[in-house]
This record gives structure tokens, sequence and C-alpha cells, in this order.
């Protein structure tokens, strides 16, 4: 699925002269975080989030520094902070760097993007005209629409084979390590791991396959593994 598949079309916005009052309305009115800051054209300037709108001098929330820490930050620092907690419209408080993407633009590259910048949402231009917005709930929502794929029926050599081809894109499969046997759709994983979180991300690759019905995960996990120290002796 791409961006155009999820996004929100009825995106509420806002010009650059916006009252920060009115951003704040609406926000509340509309349940959400944030808005995107828009010229004439319906290209994208800016945004505000609700981060952008926590230091303000009206609730006494702007940045205090000491004396001393002023002195080591730069003036420019110290007035872009007074401007944030002082302005009054948009232009002034709204992120400028903004994260877009197109509608062709796959889910996997969004998710890659929000996780890199530690963001909630991306807009979606067109022509440099937004068109759409994606945010985590709409991630979320896809999710949920997606059919269970547990409904499927495949057999036993068409599980095996897809396993195989998920633990083959993994590069935390050791599959020259580990073996599977699928038995009335039942996946048997045997073999060794190097960790809990190895074993557990096997039982979930053969979890999601179409058709199975259960997993049982026979797999040994080395590290809580006794080990000989020479032929014929255990450690206790």
């Amino acid at each position: 699925m791409n961006a155009g598949d999820v996004m929100t079309t009825a995106v509420v916005t806002v010009g650059p002269q916006a009252a920060v009052a009115e951003i704040v309305t609406l926000l509340l009115r509309h349940g959400i975080s944030a808005v995107p800051v828009v010229d004439e054209a319906g290209a994208v300037l800016g945004l505000v989030s609700e981060g952008d709108l926590l230091r303000r001098a009206e609730l006494g929330t702007q940045k205090q520094r000491s004396a001393w820490r002023a002195f080591f930050t730069g003036t420019a620092t110290l007035a872009e902070d007074y401007v944030r907690s002082h302005a009054k419209v948009a232009a002034d408080v709204m992120t400028r760097d903004v994260v877009c993407v197109g509608p062709g633009t796959p889910l996997d590259a969004i998710a890659d993007l929000m996780e890199q910048h530690r963001i909630k949402r991306v807009p979606v231009v067109q022509e440099r005209r937004l068109v759409g917005i994606v945010s985590r709930a709409n991630l979320l929502r896809a999710f949920a629409a997606l059919p269970d794929g547990q409904c499927a029926t495949a057999s036993d050599a068409e599980i095996r084979m897809a396993l195989a081809g998920e633990l083959a894109r993994q590069a935390w499969s050791r599959r020259v390590d580990n073996s599977m046997v699928v038995t009335g759709g039942v996946v048997h994983l045997w073999g060794m791991v190097t960790s809990q979180e190895e074993s557990r991300a096997l039982e979930l690759a053969a979890q999601s396959v179409p058709g199975v019905r259960e997993v049982q995960n026979h797999t040994v996990v080395l590290s809580e593994t006794t080990y000989p120290v020479y032929p014929g002796s255990f450690v206790g």
C-alpha cells in the first residue's frame, strides 16, 4: 500500500497569518495534534503541532535558562525561543522543515521517515500542492483493515516454501542452523538460536504465513544451554 491508499484527504489547514489562539481552537475542536500551514496555492509552508505550542509566555512555560547557561547560548537561539513563546501567528511558531511524501510513497518508507525524524505525521503533496496527510493513526487503521491471513488455506509444502522465503529475506535468520517441519498446517521449528529474541522472531515469521494453524517451537537457545567443557564432562 502507498500513501494515497491510507491518507486523510479532508485536511484541516491554516494560513501563515492564522492566529495562534485560532490554531489551538482548531486542534481541540477537530481532535488533531497538528495542522499544516499552506499558502494560497495550497503549497506546504510548515506545520504547527502541539509541540510547537508547549512553550508559551501566557502559560509561563517558556524556556527558562540560568544566567550562566544563557551566556553560553547563542543570541540567535535565545531570540528564536522568545519569538516562539510570544508569537501570535502561525508563521512564527510553525516548524518549517517539513518532511513530505508523494501519493505513491510506500508505507514502509513512510514508517522509516517517521522513525528517522521522530515525527507523527507526514503531509502528502502532489505537484507541490497538499493533497492529504498520513499520520501514525492512518497506519494503524490500514493495519486493522488487513484481511486475516490465517483464514487462508495452503498445503504443507506451500507453507514451508513461503516460510523459507521469508527467513531468507531476514538478516537475523541463520537458516543453515535451523530446520522446520510442517505437518497438517502445524509448523515445528527445530535447531539452535542465539537468543530468545531470535526464537520469538522465528515463531512470528511462521505465524505470519497464510495457512499456518499452529506453531510449535522446539528451538534451543544457546545462551541458556550448558556446554561440555571437554568430551564426557558437563557444567552442572
